[in-house]
């Protein structure tokens, strides 16, 4: 690239992807620890993880951790690799667990159908390429550990 040339790339594409991936999982995130935004809050995530989809509290903190945290952490590009891992993960889990059995597309038209795969698929993707890229050139992390 020539110099004094733009690209966007490295400065602005990362940055792109943190801040709808990390409010995304903030706001999911605040619906399980804190009932936001119609959730259950802590006590009904616990509930509802460990008897309907059979998932111990355990790993159900886990998931707490991973949205509510993994979200400022991407949003902010604190920690972006861990943070995007543990949101990869959530979502993986999410996929097999909850949507695999509701097909690929979201079914908008049939809410009682269920959601599928499509919108996990497009957040996971995002979450794979901050794993593996970082957060770019506008994130803590670069002020922090100074690669």
């Amino acid at each position: 690239m020539a110099k004094g040339s733009f690209d966007a790339t490295d400065l602005i594409a990362p940055l792109m992807i943190r801040i709808p991936l990390g409010l995304i999982f903030i706001a999911h995130g605040s619906q399980k620890l804190f009932g936001a935004f119609g959730g259950q809050g802590l006590t009904g995530t616990f509930k509802t993880f460990e008897e309907k989809l059979g998932i111990p509290p355990i790993f159900t903190l886990l998931a707490i951790i991973a949205e509510f945290g993994g979200g400022f952490g991407i949003l902010s590009g604190f920690l972006t690799r861990l943070s995007a891992a543990g949101i990869s993960a959530v979502l993986l889990v999410a996929i097999y667990k909850i949507h695999w059995m509701h097909g690929f597309f979201l079914n908008m038209g049939s809410i009682s159908r269920g959601h599928g795969i499509e919108y996990n698929v497009a957040l996971l993707g995002m979450a794979l390429y901050l794993m593996i890229a970082g957060g770019g050139r506008w994130c803590l992390d670069r002020l922090v550990f100074r690669n």
